[in-house]
């Protein structure tokens, strides 16, 4: 199997129409946050089961796939790599750990951060130091901040919300707006789990939280709690 085949196989199922529509919805244009993206139109269930066919794709051929410019290829790659995280052998899933790092600055729009972090990422790093995301939350680069709020839900799945907390405290005035729904998601997920872990978090800091976060944070709460921090009266 080689990169070169996947991307012929990716080919197959392009659309001009829907290139044209996703170039635009995910922001390629000139100043915004994936400004010259490539989109060849693969509809993202086609791109997964291009990455089923080729999951034994080898990770030097993953390596070369995921450098491309166009977005496909590298989602792709992204859905391959999940396929060897589920590798029973500890050697294996630390080269795709190691090569999801090496080419962290590939893995640059929020589709790809979500389609990965925590898959690769945080599955990772479950039994392990997790200082790495501490430092990308303190990344000038936006996906890096992406990637490590998004790669906590590994973590919150298992009920271990110390790093999903630290980390949503870090990033909490951040600037940029798809970090604000990446930590309210998160503190979202954490809450349809433990309601008290995200109120105590929410209480003191809600009404310094840019809205868009509080807004993804609240959302599965009851209406009438919901309602009560919108309008400051928590």
């Amino acid at each position: 199997m080689t990169a070169k085949q996947v991307k012929a196989a990716l080919a197959k199922h392009g659309e001009a129409g829907y290139a044209e529509r996703a170039a635009s919805f995910l922001k390629t244009g000139p100043g915004e946050y994936a400004e010259g993206d490539v989109f060849l139109g693969v509809r993202v269930p086609d791109t997964r089961r291009v990455a089923k066919t080729f999951h034994e794709l080898p990770l030097s051929q993953c390596d070369r796939l995921i450098q491309s410019e166009v977005h496909e290829h590298r989602l792709c790659t992204l859905f391959i790599l999940i396929h060897h995280m589920k590798s029973r052998d500890p050697a294996h899933r630390k080269a795709v750990f190691d090569l999801y790092v090496k080419r962290i600055d590939h893995v640059n729009h929020w589709d790809l951060v979500d389609s990965s972090a925590h898959h690769i990422a945080g599955e990772y790093l479950l039994d392990r130091s997790r200082s790495r995301l501490d430092r990308w939350a303190k990344a000038r680069s936006l996906w890096r901040r992406r990637i490590a709020m998004v790669a906590t839900y590994a973590f919150i799945k298992r009920d271990d919300f110390a790093d999903t907390l630290r980390l949503a405290d870090t990033l909490l005035e951040d600037n940029e707006d798809l970090i604000h729904k990446a930590v309210g998601w998160m503190l979202r997920e954490m809450g349809n789990r433990d309601v008290t872990e995200l109120e105590t978090f929410l209480k003191p800091r809600y009404g310094r939280m840019p809205r868009t976060m509080l807004r993804y944070a609240i959302e599965r709460l009851p209406e009438k709690r919901r309602r009560a921090y919108i309008e400051g009266r928590v």
